[in-house]
């Protein structure tokens, strides 16, 4: 039996899923229901695959942004990103940490742990407040994914 088919297989590939950018939960839930996992353990699952890289990513984020900053083909490109972020931010800055889970709490293009994550880094939100602020987002995204894809699973 290859891995993949086996349970273990499953959840392995739901986590690793939602650890990749842009993909993240909005993909890795119905990825994981779809190889045959309860759709509340895909869902879990995934909100922990997602959240997994997000310390990583504060933590590292700012340094390597002002190492690439210095040099000229990264330097223009950080800045554009940095600028990106703070128009991402608009709404962290007014409403701080409840901004910070409408951000990673809606399921569009865009949003997610991995913008929550370089957002909170750029507005130098520490780390735990922002963890739990991107944790709970993250349920509310998931939620909202697993309870979209049975909807679409039961109308086709």
């Amino acid at each position: 039996m290859p891995f993949l088919e086996t349970a273990f297989g499953k959840l392995v590939m739901t986590f690793g899923t939602a650890m990749v950018p842009v993909v993240e939960l909005r993909g890795a839930i119905p990825m994981g229901v779809a190889a045959g996992l309860p759709p509340a353990v895909a869902c879990a699952v995934a909100v922990l695959g997602n959240l997994l890289p997000v310390p990583l990513i504060m933590l590292l984020a700012r340094r390597a942004a002002d190492f690439l900053r210095g040099t000229a083909f990264f330097g223009p490109k950080i800045d554009w990103l940095e600028r990106r972020a703070h128009l991402k931010g608009r709404i962290v800055r007014k409403y701080r940490l409840l901004g910070l889970v409408v951000l990673v709490g809606i399921p569009l293009p865009g949003t997610g742990a991995w913008t929550g994550a370089l957002v909170a880094s750029v507005l130098d939100i520490r780390m735990r407040h922002a963890l739990p602020a991107i944790f709970l987002g993250l349920v509310i995204a998931g939620m909202l994914i697993t309870l979209l894809t049975m909807g679409l699973i039961h109308l086709f």
